[in-house]
C-alpha cells in the first residue's frame, strides 16, 4: 500500500507562484481590454415611442441643444433623441435633453447611425475605424459588437435593411445584427486579396439599396471614374460580385468630386460636374443608370451640387438637398418631380407634410407636388450656416447644426 501524499514547503511555494501568475496575468488583461475604457449606463426601463404628430405646429421655440459631432443627421432611434461627441453616445428625452443612456469608451468615435430602434456606434483604434458596437436605442442595452480592419476614417449610412460603412480604401456591408454580408477595396488578410477584382482603387462615394450596392471609385489603369454595381450579400462576404462594372465616358465623368446621389434597386443616379469638351460647355447634371451600371438618361442642372449633398427617402420619393435647393426624384425612374428653392438642409416628413429648413423658418410643402403651403417662423440663434438636417419624434422638432443638434417645441 502508498503512503499518503504529503505537501511539501516546495508544493506551496509554486502554488503560491501559479495563483500570483495567474492574477497579474488577469490584471493585464483587464488593463489592456476595451472593458477598462467602456461605460454602459442603461435606461431603467425602455422608453416608449411618442404617438406620431397629427398636426403641425403654429410655432416653434428652442427647448434644449447639444454637442453633436459623430452623427452625419439628426438621429432618432425608438422614442430617443441620439447624439455622439467625444467618445460617447447619449440617448436623450426628446422634450428635456436630459440623458436616458450613455454608451461611452475612451476612443474616438467615427460615427453613428441607426434603423429598425438599434444605433450602430464605430469607433477608432490602432486598425481604424474598426470596432463597432449596436446598442438598444430605447435602453442604451449593448446587443452585439463587430470588429475588422477599416479606414482611419469612413461615412455610414443605412438603407432600409443593411449598414453601409465606406471608406476611402474599402468598405464594408453589415446586416442589422453586425454581421458582415461584403468587404470591398482593400484587403489585409493575405489568402482573401485574389478574390478583389481591382486592386489600389480609391472608393469616391457609395450607396446602397437592399439588393444594390454602387461605388463610384478611380482605378490605376483606368482613364476615367469607374461605376461598381455588388450584391450587398453575396454567398461568400469576402468573394464580391459584380452585377456589371463600367468605365464612364462623357465630360465631367473623370472628376473626383462626382458622386452616387441615390440607388434604388433598378435604378442608379450619380452626380457628375460641369464639364468642357473642346468648344462645348456641358452644365452639371444627374446620370441616370440602370441595376447593371448602364446608361439611361441624364437631367441637367442649372447649379453644380455642392460637397454637402444629401439624400433622403421619404415615401416614394428620393430628395436630394443640393445645397441651396431640394430636388424630388420619382422613386422607380429617378426622373426630377419638383424642385424647391431657398433649402438650407435635407427636409423631413410632420403630419404628411414635408418640413424644410430655409432662413428664418420651416416651411411647410406638399409631398407631391412641391408647393409651399405655410411657413413656421424660426429665429436659429448661433446658427453658423452649416447644412442643417431634420427629424421628428413625437411633437419635437429636431435640427442638426453643425455639430450641434437642436430640439424644437
Amino acid at each position: 500500500m502508498l503512503a499518503p501524499e504529503r505537501r511539501t514547503r516546495a508544493d506551496i511555494t509554486a502554488a503560491v507562484a501559479i495563483v500570483i501568475l495567474l492574477v497579474v496575468a488577469g490584471l493585464v488583461v483587464w488593463a489592456r481590454g476595451d472593458a477598462r475604457g467602456t461605460e454602459s449606463v442603461t435606461a431603467p426601463s425602455s422608453v416608449p415611442t411618442p404617438a406620431a404628430a397629427d398636426q403641425l405646429p403654429g410655432a416653434l421655440r428652442e427647448l434644449w441643444r447639444a454637442p453633436d459631432n459623430a452623427s452625419a443627421r439628426a438621429l432618432v432611434s425608438g422614442g430617443v433623441v441620439v447624439t455622439g461627441d467625444d467618445g460617447t453616445v447619449i440617448g436623450r428625452d426628446p422634450h428635456t435633453g436630459d440623458q436616458l443612456w450613455k454608451y461611452r469608451r475612451d476612443m474616438p468615435l467615427c460615427g453613428i447611425e441607426g434603423q429598425f430602434g438599434m444605433v450602430v456606434a464605430v469607433y477608432r483604434d490602432q486598425r481604424g475605424c474598426s470596432q463597432a458596437t449596436l446598442l438598444a436605442g430605447d435602453s442604451g442595452a449593448r446587443r452585439t459588437a463587430r470588429s475588422s480592419y477599416m479606414d482611419p476614417n469612413l461615412r455610414l449610412s443605412v438603407d432600409g435593411t443593411y449598414v453601409l460603412a465606406q471608406g476611402p480604401q474599402r468598405l464594408e456591408m453589415w446586416r442589422s445584427d453586425l454581421v458582415r454580408t461584403l468587404e470591398y477595396g482593400f484587403v489585409d488578410a493575405p489568402v482573401n486579396v485574389k478574390t478583389q477584382p481591382r486592386k489600389g482603387c480609391t472608393l469616391l462615394s457609395a450607396g446602397s439599396s437592399p439588393s444594390r450596392l454602387a461605388v463610384l471609385e478611380r482605378c490605376p489603369a483606368d482613364p476615367a471614374d469607374r461605376l461598381t454595381v455588388l450584391n450587398p450579400a453575396p454567398k461568400d462576404n469576402t468573394v464580391p460580385e459584380e452585377f456589371g462594372s463600367h468605365v464612364l465616358t462623357g465630360p465631367g465623368t473623370d472628376a473626383p468630386v462626382a458622386r452616387v446621389v441615390a440607388v434604388s434597386d433598378n435604378r442608379i443616379v450619380l452626380s457628375l460636374p460641369a464639364a468642357t469638351a473642346g468648344s462645348d460647355k456641358f452644365p452639371p447634371r444627374l446620370a441616370v443608370y440602370d441595376g447593371n451600371g448602364n446608361p439611361i438618361a441624364t437631367h441637367e442642372l442649372s447649379a453644380p451640387l455642392s460637397e454637402q449633398t444629401t439624400t433622403t427617402r421619404i415615401g416614394s420619393a428620393y430628395l436630394v438637398f443640393t445645397g441651396n435647393s431640394v430636388i424630388a426624384l420619382n422613386g422607380g425612374t429617378f426622373d426630377p418631380l419638383w424642385t424647391a428653392g431657398g433649402a438650407l438642409g435635407a427636409p423631413t416628413l410632420m403630419a404628411g407634410k414635408l418640413l424644410l429648413p430655409t432662413t428664418g423658418a420651416i416651411t411647410v410643402l406638399d409631398p407631391a407636388s412641391g408647393t409651399e403651403v405655410a411657413r413656421i417662423p424660426l429665429a436659429r440663434t448661433q446658427y453658423d450656416g452649416s447644412p442643417i438636417s431634420l427629424a421628428v419624434v413625437g411633437t419635437t422638432v429636431l435640427e442638426k447644426r453643425g455639430t450641434e443638434l437642436v430640439a424644437l417645441g
